[in-house]
């Protein structure tokens, strides 16, 4: 996408612990009403959303929950309905974008005017000057944790994609809180994303379920 082509309002998704990164591909599984009066609007049309944080309080509308300032646009790349009115759908990040305003409509979803200026080089094929030798520790760390919080990941099929896609999508699968997850989607680059990963997962080495470090 062409930063002139770029939207100045998008339909938001708001999506606790949640995140999509620019140039990674991920299923979303779309069943509530205002989301799939959501999804057939964006299909008419550009065939983008915006996926977004919710603030976590308790004194807000579940409906209308505050949001974080900041999410990343993604464009619908595959498309299907089940037979009970589901939407399967494909989303393909694009860019990080700020929210400026939310526009008031009759729609049932949110849609708010966005800016895109701090984030532009989303859109660049950019090579990071970090290796995979660099991803050691955090690697072991993060199959210890993933493995006793009971998630499971294809770690080879991990190794074998370029070490940006890795680290998003290791930042995305995490078993973090949405805070930390908020941090990691506005770190501005790869390598600060992985020494906040790190800074991260030192918080996690004493295990509060079995009080054992991880090894």
């Amino acid at each position: 996408m062409k930063k002139e082509n770029l939207p100045k309002i998008l339909a938001v998704f708001p999506l606790s612990n949640f995140i999509v990164f620019p140039k990674t591909t991920v299923p979303l599984n779309i069943f509530e009403p205002r989301y799939v009066d959501m999804i057939n609007d964006s299909m008419k049309t550009n065939k983008l959303i915006g996926m977004i944080q919710p603030k976590n309080s308790n004194n807000l509308d579940n409906n209308t929950p505050q949001l974080y300032e900041i999410g990343c646009m993604g464009k619908i790349t595959s498309f299907s309905e089940t037979e009970d009115s589901r939407y399967v759908i494909e989303l393909k990040g694009l860019i990080r974008f700020q929210i400026t305003n939310e526009i008031q409509s009759n729609k049932k979803y949110r849609e708010c005017e966005i800016n895109f200026d701090n984030y532009i080089g989303d859109l660049e094929d950019r090579k990071e000057n970090l290796k995979f030798s660099d991803l050691k520790l955090i690697f072991r760390d993060l199959k210890s944790l993933f493995e006793k919080r009971g998630f499971i990941i294809n770690w080879k099929a991990l190794e074998s994609q370029s070490l940006d896609e890795t680290i998003n999508a290791l930042a995305m699968a995490s078993p973090f809180s949405v805070e930390e997850k908020q941090i990691l989607l506005e770190t501005k680059n790869l390598s600060t994303r992985k020494d906040k990963i790190a800074k991260i997962l030192n918080t996690y080495a004493f295990d509060q379920y079995n009080n054992t470090t991880i090894q």
